[in-house]
């Protein structure tokens, strides 16, 4: 059956290897994905017409290079990268390298994706420069110090938090998100509040901040916007809103 449903039928498998960092699901689920979500807008375009016997075309070399797969395939690639990144799992990023190169060759879809997280970027300037260089941080295990480390966690949070807005993956990473981000800030709640600003402000914030218990997108909204004085970061006024209503839950 080609239409939505199946859509759907192909995605839930790749959303639970990408949110439990499982490689060997993802690499089971990846063509499909890719499949499916190239022939529904090649149909969308009325470039393609619904096959008799119902069953998804497979791509052709053609298909394989070109944009819509290669934007699919990116999207896929950089949300593994960004959950394997939040669990430090970079054996999980190093299988689905290998195997999507063995398979497809160096200039696979999601190649590009995945180079932010391998390349030494110097003077990132794009979204996925940030999220690529903090997540290859993180897959290397480089902590920063100390006196650093609330600041840089609080940037990394955000980044991974707006790119993954934009993504088809964006319940699947949050959840990760979550989780990390409660973790880490919890580290700043036992062993570095000393190196907060106003801890005397900032400290009971934090606190009351995580005391929500749920792992979700309003939870990591939140902590984004009321930390932001904690390591003296400024938001606008608009990005303000923007976080608060996102904090919100119905």
């Amino acid at each position: 059956m080609t239409d939505m449903t199946e859509l759907r039928n192909r995605k839930v498998p790749l959303n639970l290897a990408i949110v439990h960092v499982d490689p060997g699901a993802f690499l089971s689920h990846y063509m499909g994905w890719l499949e499916i979500t190239a022939f529904i807008s090649a149909l969308r375009a009325g470039d393609a017409e619904m096959p008799a016997d119902g069953r998804t075309p497979a791509l052709t070399p053609a298909q394989m290079k070109g944009g819509i797969v290669h934007d699919v395939g990116n999207d896929a690639v950089f949300a593994f990268c960004m959950t394997a990144a939040l669990k430090g799992e970079s054996a999980a990023v190093d299988q689905v390298e290998e195997v999507l190169k063995d398979r497809f060759g160096p200039d696979f879809p999601g190649a590009f994706g995945l180079w932010h997280f391998r390349a030494a970027i110097e003077a990132p300037t794009t979204l996925d420069d940030f999220v690529g260089q903090a997540g290859r941080k993180m897959l290397s295990g480089d902590i920063p110090p100390p006196p650093m480390r609330a600041r840089e966690n609080w940037s990394t949070g955000l980044r991974f938090f707006e790119k993954a807005r934009k993504s088809n993956f964006v319940h699947e990473v949050m959840y990760p998100l979550a989780l990390w981000t409660r973790a880490r800030w919890s580290e700043t709640e036992e062993k570095g509040v000393s190196f907060l600003a106003h801890i005397e402000d900032n400290l009971p914030v934090l606190r009351e901040v995580l005391a929500d218990t749920r792992n979700d997108e309003p939870f990591v909204a939140n902590l984004l916007l009321r930390m932001a004085p904690g390591v003296d970061m400024e938001l606008t006024d608009e990005y303000q809103g923007f976080l608060r209503s996102l904090s919100r839950r119905n």
